[in-house]
């Protein structure tokens, strides 16, 4: 591939000699004289100088920051995603259904989709064009699952729930499993029948055994081009919003409403039956107990210490109670002196 090609099929400014022959993509310290780079964040610049990349993608700011071939854009990372994408297209798996595989009565597979070893598919579900199922996936009944998805091995998709196109999901993920649902009954659990479905809709990925659970009577609905990271759990009835991002082992409780374009970090908590506005931005660790109605970024916790510090500062704030009314009673006194003069 060419410079030239990338400018053709992503556009862009090129800076410098556009016939420049590309073999892949690479990091600005370790990419080869044939691989194209990137620089987004302006403190890697001295690795910038230095890099034995082809060409690099930079921003306008950076524009003569290189003399070597560039690719002028507002937006050089997800640019250089997109170059990436070029250099490592997604395999192609044969059409077919693998004689090991189980098509339940009235099931329809699309001819163009591909069917791999020991798949199952439930009754009645509606397999659409260039899917694919990989190794040991399980179909329940009464599922659709939209064209160019991929399930990628041991995926499990429980009965009446719904994929959207184009689709990436890894190993392992569970979507529609029963969620949390119990009443209490002098001590004994009963439990609620848990009859919503998951509804996924296009351009959607879940990371490896990240669990999704169907809602107890509506649905729980992931919107477009949301995409999750390994190990979080989507409890029942929550609604994520097109275009959010979730990082890994984040636990998200029942009913909760997230909205779009909201960016959240690696293990945060979110108790359930609350909203999370639109653009809210969640940093990693965050224990979210109330709704967020303004856009911005909200953090929470306590940062690494040393364990002796911490010991000290745990005992401090045991007793934090008793200070602040020492407080409110300073303040209470100094008010009614004030009154008096």
């Amino acid at each position: 591939m060419y410079l030239r090609d990338l400018i053709s099929k992503l556009g862009g400014e090129a800076v410098g000699e556009v016939s420049a022959a590309l073999t892949g993509v690479g990091t600005l310290e370790k990419a080869d004289a044939g691989e194209i780079s990137f620089l987004a964040n302006p403190k890697y610049r001295s690795a910038l100088a230095e890099t034995n990349a082809a060409a690099v993608i930079v921003a306008p700011s950076e524009r003569d920051a290189s003399d070597k071939p560039r690719i002028i854009v507002d937006n050089p990372y997800a640019y250089f995603a997109r170059v990436a994408q070029l250099f490592a297209p997604r395999h192609i798996h044969r059409a077919g259904v693998h004689p090991s595989a189980v098509v339940g009565s009235n099931a329809v597979v699309s001819a163009s989709a591909s069917i791999a070893e020991f798949v199952s598919i439930g009754d009645n579900s509606v397999i659409g064009e260039h899917v694919r199922l990989g190794p040991g996936t399980v179909i329940g009944n009464n599922v659709r699952i939209g064209a160019s998805s991929e399930l990628t091995a041991r995926v499990v998709v429980y009965s009446d729930c719904q994929i959207g196109e184009r689709a990436m999901i890894h190993a392992g993920v569970v979507i529609g499993a029963d969620g949390f649902g119990f009443a209490n009954d002098n001590g004994v659990w009963i439990k609620i029948p848990q009859t919503g479905r998951v509804v996924i809709g296009n351009d959607c990925e879940i990371g490896a055994n990240t669990t999704i659970d169907r809602g107890a009577i509506e649905d729980t609905v992931l919107g477009d081009d949301v995409k999750l990271d390994n190990q979080i759990q989507i409890g029942h009835n929550c609604v994520i919003g097109d275009h959010t991002i979730i990082a890994g082992c984040t636990g998200v409780a029942g009913s909760t409403l997230i909205g779009k374009r909201v960016m959240i970090g690696g293990a945060v908590s979110i108790t359930g039956h609350l909203s999370i506005c639109d653009d809210a931005v969640l940093s990693a660790n965050a224990f979210v107990t109330k709704s967020i109605s303004k856009p911005g970024m909200y953090s929470s916790g306590l940062p690494l210490m040393a364990h002796r510090d911490w010991l000290k500062n745990t005992a401090q704030l045991r007793h934090l109670d008793e200070l602040a009314d020492k407080v409110k009673n300073v303040a209470r006194k100094a008010n009614h002196k004030g009154d008096a003069s």
